[in-house]
């Protein structure tokens, strides 16, 4: 077995779903909000999620952008904060997230080494625009692939049928890497070979699968990719 294709989720994988918040907590005049950022940043991923998977079921979809304004609404209502400039800011942020630090090193690594490369996500075409291009990614990756192709969010099986379609490899020759226990596992049961990028120490997900390998952050992946 032989690896040929790295794909990976963008949100919270490659780029840091807590910036938006932490950012904006740090500008002058938002004091109040930087007491509540956290718990902010927290319920706007974990809703933001929530939606995805209830619109899923519900045959309901809609552009991640719209899922994202809802989650961020509900987070934002949950601390009893009433600020519409600042919801746009956050929102303005959210298009320019920063990747983590070892995002762009990675990445060079496994182009250097002849591998193809790609994210598969969630979000909107414009949306991964925006993000690929304000962290400085877009010639470490070779395509960006949505959901929006097929109409339904993660972790349905026609998402993950976008990395063959477009790059004509087996499933066992792709390595998909998340930092969603669930999204990892999904793909675990596809056929891929998995990573979950598990930052924060958490649980594995009770599902009928599980992630075939765990590691705390990106750095390994190309030397995990070179031995699979």
């Amino acid at each position: 077995m032989t690896i040929t294709t790295c794909i990976f989720d963008a949100y919270g994988t490659l780029f840091d779903v807590a910036a938006a918040a932490r950012e904006a907590a740090a500008e002058p005049g938002r004091e109040d909000f930087a007491k509540l950022w956290p718990r902010v940043a927290s319920d706007w991923r974990l809703k933001q999620l929530q939606y995805t998977w209830l619109r899923a079921v519900a045959d309901a979809h809609d552009d991640f952008w719209e899922v994202t304004q809802n989650g961020l609404d509900w987070a934002l209502e949950n601390s009893a904060i009433d600020d519409p400039d600042l919801r746009e800011r956050l929102l303005q942020l959210y298009w320019e997230l920063s990747a983590y630090p070892e995002v762009p090193t990675m990445l060079a690594a496994l182009k250097t080494a002849g591998l193809n490369t790609a994210i598969l996500s969630n979000g909107s075409p414009e949306m991964l625009s925006g993000a690929v291009n304000s962290a400085g990614l877009a010639e470490l990756l070779d395509d960006n692939l949505t959901v929006e192709s097929v109409g339904v969010f993660k972790p349905h099986k026609s998402v993950y049928d976008l990395v063959g379609k477009r790059f004509g490899c087996a499933n066992e020759d792709v390595l998909f890497v998340s930092s969603n226990g669930w999204d990892a596992a999904a793909a675990t049961g596809y056929g891929f070979q998995t990573v979950w990028v598990n930052r924060a120490n958490e649980p594995m997900d009770r599902l009928p699968w599980t992630p075939k390998n765990t590691l705390s952050d990106l750095k390994n992946i190309p030397e995990l990719a070179k031995s699979l």
